[in-house]
C-alpha cells in the first residue's frame, strides 16, 4: 500500500463508519452498495452473535485460491479483537500471505503479537520444513537401515536386503498431502492449553486452497490406513530381531518409542477432524468470488464440506463490483458477467442453503490493521 494511503489509514478512527470514510476522502468511490441480490437464506448469525456467543471460539475460512481468504479472514481477527475478545490468527496454508497482509513479519513458525490494536491478537505461520521434520523423527529411531545391520550379524542377509528395498527412512521424509495444515491447527490447540494463552476466546484460521482443505479433511482415515500399514509390516520384519533382543535381556525400547510417536501423530489428527466437526465451537466459512468457475469450485468444496459434517452456514462473495451512475463499457461487461454468475450461486443445491454475504471490490489494496479494521467493518456485521 502507498504510503500516503497507509497514514490515511491510520487516522480512520474505529468509530467512523462506511458513508463518513467515503466523505473524506473522495477516492473510495467503489465501496458503494455491491449488486443487489437477496441472501440466500433467513436464519444466519451475524457479528453480534459471533461476539457474544461463549461455545463457538474456531472460525475457519477456505475457499479457492486467490479469491481473498487471508484478508477475510484477517479482518474477522481484527474485528474480534477490537470488540474485546483476545484472538489468534493462524494461517495453514504452506504459501503464507499473512505477514504481508498485516505488512508485519510472522514467519518462524510462533505466536507474534500484532501491533497497531488495543486488545490482544496473535499471529502464527507454520514453518512447512519443521513440520516435515517432526513427521519423520516420529518414526526415524528404529530406522530400516538398523534393522538391517542387526538381521546380517544374525546371518539373515538376503532378508535384509528386502529390507533395505523397502525404504522405511524415504516414507517418512515425505508426509502425506495435508499433514502441514493439520499440524498448524494442533499446535495452536496445544498453545491454548497453556496458562499464557489461557484468555483466548477466538481463534482464526486462514486455510489453505479447497485441494489441500479437502486432503485435510481426510487426512485421518488417510493416516489410519499409512501408519497402521507401515507399522504391522515394519513389526513382522523386526519381529525375529526383538525376539533375540528379548533372549539376551535387550529390551527394545526404541522401536516402541517409534511406534508410540507415529500413533501420537494419528490421534493428534484425530482430533483435528473432531475439530472440524463440532458444529458448537467451530463454523467454517467459505470466501470465493463472483465468476462461474469459482462458484462451481465452491459448489464441489460445500459439497464435500456436508459429507464430512463440517458446520458451514455462510458464503463471503469477495470483488464484486459496485453500481455505478457513470458505466464505462468494460465495468458494464463485467458486472454482467459477475450478476450471471450470483444467479448461478442463488440456483446451485449446495450453496443456496447459505448465507451470501457481498464484499465489493476496494479501489486500495488492504493491508496493514487500520486497512483490515475498515474491511472489516464492511464485511462482518
Amino acid at each position: 500500500m502507498p504510503t500516503a494511503m497507509a497514514a490515511f489509514f491510520h487516522r480512520i478512527s474505529k468509530s467512523q463508519n462506511l458513508i463518513s470514510l467515503c466523505k473524506i476522502t473522495g477516492n473510495l468511490s467503489s465501496l458503494s452498495n455491491p449488486i443487489n441480490r437477496k441472501p440466500l437464506c433467513n436464519s444466519f448469525q451475524g457479528f453480534d452473535e459471533m461476539v457474544a456467543g461463549t461455545q463457538r471460539r474456531y472460525y475457519m475460512l477456505g475457499g479457492k485460491g486467490g479469491v481473498g481468504k487471508t484478508s477475510c479472514a484477517s479482518s474477522l481477527a481484527v474485528k474480534f479483537a477490537n470488540h474485546g475478545h483476545p484472538t489468534i490468527i493462524v494461517s495453514t496454508d504452506p504459501a503464507h500471505s499473512l505477514s504481508d497482509s498485516f505488512d508485519q513479519d510472522f514467519s518462524g513458525g510462533k505466536l507474534v503479537p500484532v501491533q497497531g490494536l488495543d486488545s490482544p491478537l496473535f499471529a502464527l505461520e507454520i514453518n512447512p520444513d519443521k513440520t516435515r521434520e517432526e513427521f519423520h523423527i516420529a518414526g526415524q529411531k528404529h530406522s530400516s537401515s538398523s534393522i538391517k545391520e542387526f538381521m546380517g550379524s544374525m546371518g539373515l542377509g538376503q532378508l535384509a536386503e528386502q529390507v533395505g528395498e523397502l525404504k522405511f527412512e524415504e516414507l517418512l521424509d515425505t508426509p502425506p498431502p495435508g499433514l502441514d495444515e493439520a499440524i498448524a491447527i494442533y499446535k495452536v490447540v496445544q498453545f491454548l492449553e497453556l496458562q499464557e494463552y489461557s484468555m483466548i476466546t477466538r481463534i482464526v484460521f486462514d486455510t489453505a486452497p479447497t485441494g489441500h482443505t479437502l486432503r485435510l479433511l481426510s487426512l485421518p482415515d488417510f493416516m489410519d490406513s499409512f501408519i497402521g500399514k507401515m507399522m504391522k509390516l515394519k513389526q513382522k520384519i523386526v519381529s525375529a530381531t526383538s525376539a533375540v533382543k528379548a533372549f539376551l535381556g535387550k529390551e527394545d525400547k526404541q522401536r516402541v518409542d517409534a511406534s508410540d510417536k507415529l500413533e501420537q501423530l494419528k490421534e493428534r489428527m484425530a482430533k483435528v477432524q473432531e475439530l472440524f466437526r463440532d458444529s458448537e465451537t467451530t463454523e467454517f466459512i467459505i470466501v470465493s468470488i463472483p465468476t462461474v468457475m469459482a462458484a462451481k469450485e465452491t459448489s464441489r468444496l460445500c459439497a464435500s464440506l456436508k459429507k464430512e459434517n463440517v458446520p458451514v452456514q455462510r458464503l463471503i462473495l469477495n470483488q464484486v463490483l459496485p453500481p455505478s451512475a457513470s458505466d464505462c463499457k468494460f465495468c458494464a461487461m463485467k458486472r454482467k458477467d459477475q450478476a450471471r454468475a450470483i444467479d448461478v450461486i442463488q440456483s446451485d443445491a449446495e450453496l443456496s442453503s447459505l448465507r451470501l454475504v457481498q464484499v465489493p471490490q476496494f479501489d486500495v489494496e488492504i493491508m496493514g490493521v487500520p486497512a483490515l479494521r475498515f474491511m472489516g467493518d464492511l464485511v462482518w456485521k
